[in-house]
Parts: structure tokens; C-alpha cells; sequence
């Protein structure tokens, strides 16, 4: 499950759909509604949120805001909250985690669509200035203790 800290307008075609349903999925197991995924470290940052549903609902509004916007059709009846980014405070995320996130969605996109490395942040602007997801804010610090960090070879 991969819930990515960039804003939406950095993913790929690809990413942004697998966003999507894994964020999905992510309200679903907030919600109860499964025995899988549950103890997902991706889920910690909803989780520690007063309203986690809520968290997760204003997290999709703002992925199918990006789909939308690019003319795909994510379905809206499926998010089980109305709130969006505006209307809850901000979950914070490092710079390290952006940076980290930003180089692995590089190395994805090299991979199977090249195109779009114009669309991705240059890989020198500096951490602090790399574009979050609208409900995110952002702060200094190190890869965020949730992630699992992978082989960058990979």
C-alpha cells in the first residue's frame, strides 16, 4: 500500500490510479471493513488523526480532485466522507519523507513512463519545497518512522 505524501499532480498515470485504490482500500480497513492490512505502517499517520475516516475521506477527495482535473473517472459516491483538505488541520510530513517519496516515484516513472519525468519536481529543489498532498503540512525531519524503506536499486 503505498499512500504518497506528494501532491497529486506528481503521480504518474500509474500512480495516481494505485493511489486511488489503495486509498480505498486504506478507508476500508479504517473503517473495520476487513482483516487485511490492518496493522499497515502507511495507516499510522490517519490513525493517530481525531476523525481517521475523516482523514482518509479529504485524503481521496483530493486524489479524485487530480483525476478529474486530468479527465479520468474516479468514482465519488465510493468515499464514505465528506470532508476535504480545508476542512480538517493538516497532518504534518517531513522533508524527508517527501525527498524519499519524490526519488522513489522517479525511479518508477523512468521505468515504465519516461514522459512524465518533465512533470516531477526538478531533483534539486530543496526538500522544504517539494509539492505535498493538499492535506499534509509540511515539516523538517527524516523519513517518517512508518515508512518501509526499500532498496532504492529496485
Amino acid at each position: 500500500m503505498r499512500l504518497w505524501s506528494l501532491h497529486p499532480s506528481t503521480l504518474d498515470r500509474a500512480a495516481l490510479v494505485a493511489c486511488w485504490r489503495e486509498a480505498l482500500l486504506a478507508q476500508k480497513v479504517l473503517e473495520g471493513g476487513t482483516k487485511g492490512y490492518t496493522a499497515h505502517p502507511q495507516l499510522r499517520r490517519f490513525r493517530a488523526q481525531d476523525a481517521p475516516t475523516e482523514a482518509i475521506a479529504a485524503y481521496l477527495w483530493a486524489v479524485r480532485e487530480e483525476a478529474t482535473a486530468r479527465g479520468y473517472s474516479f468514482d465519488g459516491t465510493r468515499i464514505h466522507g465528506t470532508a476535504t483538505p480545508d476542512d480538517l488541520p493538516p497532518i504534518t510530513v517531513t522533508t524527508g519523507q517527501l525527498a524519499y517519496e519524490l526519488e522513489h516515484l522517479r525511479r518508477k516513472v523512468t521505468e515504465r513512463a519516461p514522459e512524465w519525468l518533465d512533470n516531477l519536481p526538478d531533483a534539486s529543489l530543496p526538500d522544504d519545497k517539494i509539492p505535498a498532498h493538499p492535506l499534509l503540512q509540511v515539516v523538517a525531519g527524516d523519513v517518517e518512522d512508518w515508512e518501509v524503506v526499500s532498496d532504492p536499486r529496485r
